[in-house]
């Protein structure tokens, strides 16, 4: 028989990139009395890694906690990007309802799509907290409207799609039940959202007589106890210093004895003697637990089922540094270095994959997305690591005997003027139109199906044709048949024929065959990529040769010719940029674009041989 712990909820808050979800965890925990008066505290308080901060976007799930009347709310904040679906799976198998906010005038995007279908499918009970009602542009029965057809879309039931609704300024800190455009609350709480929680999300149940049970979500570390697994307590009762069955993912049980037990109060874990079923915590002493096991009684162990997510849908090829430059500013040098950090990534992320390649000092990278490879990129350069990446690629499965790859549903916001080049642009990249919507406030929305390895690539070139103005987000849909051969960039590259420091007048006459990417002074090295030929082809330059002088002095000398400033690419840009005989040369300090095979002649051969 199942019986409820009332004075717990555990809750979940997804939602899309932007949406709101980590101001309103802040807005949540100000008023509930978490934080003393005066304190400092950051805006976003949970996006609490440095790179989280600089993209402004949440890239780990995290939880955190408050109380209300009495009930301690388990409050789990979510990510938005597609790439890091693994932790959004992740955080909804600690939590017993989930609220989705909408932002009041975008409505629902393609990753809304992706995390209330996971909702679904996890049978967990939805509240729609529609946010940001005070935008000028806010048109909320529209959205209502709009997220009512995504329930309709993902075959919700009777019972899902009745769900309760909430109009809220999480900025402000006021949530409403009814919702009055020429009547906004300047003033008000979020009480009306946090009374419907208690109401609506169901309280932990559990088997009064059923032995120890907890399923490690997360992990987390301490400088103080080492490895720290964050787990949901199913069943029975979990104590500090206890001996536990520790059920792996292998199938095996091991005997072990547990360090500390924490549980989260606001922003802090504190530690805690024992925790009771429906409790979320974080338990130290077992040195090599990962994600999916089971903490059981070490009389009776019964495992719960391994977490499971979406498998990887793209890859990128991550080696040691091995070009001329290698060395120079990293300190983490070694094929053994880069491998073992691999490793690491793998216990706390759930959704990456390493695969072995020909080469002893090559692995192939397995994830979500070229965001999620990004970041794995950019956290491994600010630790040390001199890295060299290969071209983004698409995964290919055989399905019924044929091949098949990733098509993304993407949606794109833009003025309608440009509407014309964006679907010229989409056409060429095999995409196929759904539907085309105009709001009657001169912007369009177009949503699309379009291959994966058809949006490596198309961020760039989109925002340069739509002049910045233009928005898209795309999340996986499915796995459809090869759509045939793509060509994603039309341009060809500037590569450098010899090792030495840029020269000035060899760049003023390289600058008008297309973009450079390096300025005066910079050391480059044969096969190094330059800059972007606004021909097709690639062209081998000199960028070293600097001018002789003379005594004969020139017509035009007083003449002033100023240099173009050189595109400086970004790590996701030159990611996006590279070809499939290119790659990223990333260190601790610098971005570079070079040719896999560096020497000219040795890549005329190979050209050649593959005729």
């Amino acid at each position: 028989m199942l019986v409820d712990r009332d004075d717990i909820r555990n809750v979940a808050i997804v939602a899309h990139v932007d949406h709101g979800k980590t101001t309103l965890v802040d807005a949540m925990l100000w008023q509930s009395g978490a934080f003393r008066e005066g304190q400092d505290v950051a805006d976003r308080v949970l996006d609490s890694m440095d790179l989280e901060r600089e993209k402004g976007i949440t890239i780990l799930a995290k939880n955190t906690s408050l109380r209300y009347q009495g009930v301690k709310l388990n409050i789990v904040d979510t990510p938005g990007h597609a790439d890091f679906g693994g932790e959004v799976e992740r955080g909804l198998t600690m939590v017993d309802g989930v609220l989705l906010l909408v932002d009041a005038s975008e409505g629902p995007l393609p990753q809304t799509r992706f995390v209330l279908r996971k909702a679904l499918e996890s049978r967990l009970p939805v509240i729609l907290v529609v946010n940001k009602v005070d935008r000028p542009d806010a048109r909320v029965a529209e959205v209502i409207d709009e997220v009512y057809e995504l329930f309709l879309d993902l075959d919700a039931d009777e019972e899902q799609i009745e769900f309760p609704i909430v109009y809220c300024n999480a900025r402000a800190g006021i949530a409403t039940l009814e919702y009055d455009s020429a009547n906004l609350p300047t003033e008000g709480t979020l009480a009306p959202l946090l009374d419907l929680l208690l109401e609506r999300i169901p309280a932990p149940q559990y088997e009064p007589e059923h032995p120890l049970q907890a399923l490690v979500t997360n992990l987390d570390a301490s400088p103080y106890v080492g490895r720290l697994a964050i787990c949901r307590v199913r069943n029975g009762t979990i104590r500090r210093g206890q001996q536990i069955a520790w059920c792996r993912a292998d199938g095996s049980i091991q005997r072990t004895q547990l360090g500390e037990l924490y549980v989260t109060d606001a922003l802090d874990r504190v530690e805690a003697p024992e925790a009771g079923p429906g409790e979320i915590i974080a338990v130290a002493g077992i040195a090599e637990v990962t994600i999916g096991e089971t903490l059981a009684d070490p009389e009776d162990p019964r495992p719960l089922p391994v977490i499971t997510v979406d498998e990887p849908s793209l890859s990128i090829t991550i080696a040691a540094n091995t070009s001329p430059l290698a060395g120079r500013e990293g300190s983490k040098l070694t094929a053994r270095q880069v491998r073992e950090r691999l490793d690491r990534e793998l216990v706390g992320n759930v959704s990456l994959r390493v695969r072995d390649t020909e080469r002893h000092d090559t692995w192939e990278v397995q994830g979500r997305g070229e965001l999620q490879l990004a970041v794995l990129v950019e956290l491994m350069r600010r630790e040390g690591f001199e890295l060299t990446v290969g071209q983004p690629r698409v995964l290919i499965r055989e399905i019924d005997g044929k091949r098949h790859e990733p098509f993304e549903r993407l949606s794109i916001d833009v003025p309608e003027d440009y509407v014309g080049v964006v679907t010229q642009m989409l056409a060429l990249r095999k995409g196929r139109m759904e539907h085309m919507t105009n709001h009657g406030t001169g912007w369009v929305r177009m949503d699309y199906l379009v291959p994966a390895r058809g949006l490596i690539g198309f961020r760039t070139e989109f925002l340069t044709e739509t002049r910045g103005t233009g928005i898209m987000h795309h999340v996986f849909d499915r796995w459809e048949p090869w759509a045939g051969e793509l060509r994603t960039r039309s341009s060809g590259v500037l590569v450098s024929d010899r090792r030495g420091n840029t020269a000035q007048y060899s760049l003023m006459s390289l600058q008008e065959r297309g973009t450079l990417f390096v300025g005066p002074g910079e050391e480059v090295y044969e096969g190094m990529i330059i800059g972007e030929n606004a021909r097709a082809e690639d062209l081998d330059v000199n960028p070293t040769k600097e001018k002789h002088l003379t005594n004969i002095r020139s017509s035009t000398a007083e003449v002033l010719e100023r240099m173009a400033v050189p595109r400086t690419l970004t790590l996701d840009q030159a990611l996006e940029f590279v070809s499939d005989d290119e790659c990223v040369e990333v260190t601790p300090q610098s971005v570079r674009l070079r040719k896999v095979v560096l020497g000219k002649v040795d890549r005329h051969k190979e050209a050649r041989s593959r005729r």
